[in-house]
C-alpha cells in the first residue's frame, strides 16, 4: 500500500525522535546528518517534539567561531511507555521512560496449560497494573502499551491470528485486552521486537542488514533490511523457526515436521538431551527455564553431556543461520532471547564454527555472529517502542494534539 505524505511526516518524526533518544544531547544539524533529512524538514520535527514536550532544549555546544548550535534531548518525564512480552511460561512487563530507561517491571508466571486467553489478559492486566504502581506515574502519562505475543499476529486489526504453541487462532487480543487495561494498545510480535530493539540499542545499531535470531520456548528471525525492519506483505517475514530443516524430522506444534524450532527451541534442547541420555540429571521434564539453566551450568563446568548436547544443538542452529546468511547476506546476525542469553558464549562458538560448515564463504566472510548485548528484556524494550511509534502516529499533524483510542487499530510506520 503506497504510503501518504502523513504517513511520511510520521516516520520521519520517529526516526528523529529514536536519534535523539540515541545521542542525546545533539544538535539539528546532526541529526539531518544522521538521518539523511534536510536541516529545515530536521528544524520543523525538532519543533514539533518539543511542542509535544517530547524533548527538551538544553544549551548550546562550543563552536569554533561560527554561530553556537542549540542542543535537544530526550524529556525523560515527558510520558511514559510499556512493555509487554508475552511468552509460553511468562508475562513480563516493563514500564519506560521517554529516553527508554526502565523504571519498573514485573513478571507473572504461567503453569503448563496455563495458555487461555482470558488467563494471559488477566496476567498482563495484573502485570501492568504492577508496574504503573510500581514506578509511582500517573495514568494520564502512560502514552502507550506495546504487546509482543507469539506467532503471527496483525497489527491493524489486534487479532492473534495463529499461535501454533497454544493453539490459538484469530484471538481478538487486544480487543480482550482493552477491556481490562485503559491505554492505547500495540500489537505485535517477539520476532519483530526483539530486532528493533537490537536496531535501537543493541548490535544492529548503524547496521543497514541484520537478522536477530530469537532462541525461546520458540524460535524465529527478526530481519532489519536497508536499516528499517523487514515485515513482509502480511507481518509475517521471520518465521524461520518453521523451515524445514529435517525431512520428515521431529513433530511441530505448526503440524508439519523437521522445523528448526523443534531442534534449537527450549522444547527441542531438552529433547536433544532426552535422547543423549534418557536419565539425565540434567533433564527436568516440566520445566524448560530449569533444564536450561542445568545445562548451561554443566558446560561451564566442562561436563561432557553437556558439552554433547549444546555442540548437537549448535549443528542444527548453525545450518539454519547459514541459510539465512546465504539469503539475506547480512553484516550481523544476532543469537537474542533467553536461552542464548543462557547458553552465551559455549553456544555462540559452536555456532560460529557450523555456520563457517555450511555458509557461501562470500557471504560468511561478511558476517558477525554475536550474541545481543542488551542486559534487559528486549521484548519490552522492543514492544515498548511500537507503543512510542503508535503515540507518535497518534498525534494531529497540525495542533500537536493527541487522539486518545481506548486500543490502537492502525498499525504505526516500520
Amino acid at each position: 500500500m503506497k504510503r501518504t505524505s502523513r504517513d511520511i511526516r510520521t516516520a520521519n518524526r520517529y526516526e528523529v525522535l529514536r536519534q535523539i533518544i540515541a545521542e542525546s544531547p545533539t544538535s539539528r544539524q546532526e541529526l539531518a546528518a544522521a538521518t539523511g533529512l534536510s536541516l529545515a524538514t530536521v528544524a520543523t520535527l525538532v519543533g514539533e517534539l518539543l511542542d509535544l514536550r517530547m524533548i527538551t532544549e538544553v544549551g548550546f555546544e562550543d563552536s569554533a567561531g561560527g554561530r553556537p548550535r542549540g542542543l535537544v534531548a530526550v524529556n525523560t518525564s515527558g510520558g511514559a511507555l510499556i512493555g509487554v512480552d508475552i511468552a509460553e511460561t511468562y508475562v513480563r512487563v516493563e514500564l519506560f521512560d521517554l529516553g527508554l530507561n526502565v523504571l519498573a517491571r514485573a513478571m507473572e508466571e504461567m503453569r503448563p496449560g496455563e495458555n487461555r486467553p482470558e488467563q494471559v489478559v488477566g496476567h498482563v492486566a495484573a502485570a501492568v497494573g504492577a508496574v504503573v504502581t510500581q514506578a509511582g506515574v500517573e495514568g494520564a502519562r502512560v502514552l502507550g502499551v506495546g504487546v509482543s505475543v507469539p506467532g503471527q499476529v496483525d497489527r491493524a486489526t489486534g487479532i492473534s491470528e495463529y499461535a501454533p504453541n497454544w493453539d490459538w487462532h484469530d484471538v481478538p487480543l487486544l480487543d480482550l485486552l482493552s477491556e481490562v487495561i485503559a491505554y492505547p494498545l500495540y500489537l505485535d510480535n517477539p520476532l519483530r521486537a526483539c530486532a528493533v530493539a537490537e536496531l535501537w540499542f543493541g548490535a544492529a545499531r548503524g547496521r543497514r542488514d541484520a537478522v536477530v535470531v530469537n532462541l525461546g520456548t520458540g524460535v524465529g528471525a527478526g530481519l532489519i533490511l536497508d536499516g528499517a525492519l523487514h515485515r513482509g506483505v502480511s507481518n509475517s517475514a521471520g518465521e524461520w523457526g518453521h523451515n524445514t530443516i529435517v525431512l520428515d524430522g521431529r513433530l511441530c506444534h505448526c503440524g508439519n515436521h523437521g522445523c528448526v524450532e523443534t531442534y534449537v527451541g527450549a522444547p527441542g534442547i531438552m529433547l536433544n538431551l532426552r535422547e543423549l541420555s534418557p536419565r539425565s540429571t540434567l533433564l527436568h521434564p516440566e520445566d524448560q527455564t530449569a533444564t536450561i539453566d542445568a545445562l548451561a551450568a554443566a558446560v561451564a563446568a566442562h561436563d561432557p553431556e553437556a558439552v554433547k548436547v549444546v555442540r548437537d544443538t549448535a549443528r542444527y542452529l548453525g545450518a539454519g543461520i547459514s541459510d539465512l546468511v546465504n539469503l539475506f547476506n547480512p553484516e550481523v546476525v544476532v543469537l537474542s532471547s533467553w536461552v542464548a542469553r543462557k547458553l552465551a558464549e559455549p553456544l555462540l562458538d559452536e555456532v560460529r564454527a557450523a555456520v563457517g560448515r555450511h555458509a557461501l564463504k562470500r557471504p560468511m566472510a561478511a558476517t558477525e555472529i554475536v550474541l545481543s548485548p542488551i542486559p534487559t528484556d528486549p521484548v519490552c524494550l522492543g514492544a515498548a517502542t511500537f507503543a512510542l511509534e503508535g503515540a507518535l502516529q497518534s498525534v494531529s499533524q497540525r495542533t500537536g494534539r493527541r487522539t486518545t483510542p481506548a486500543r490502537s487499530r492502525t498499525a504505526p510506520p516500520s
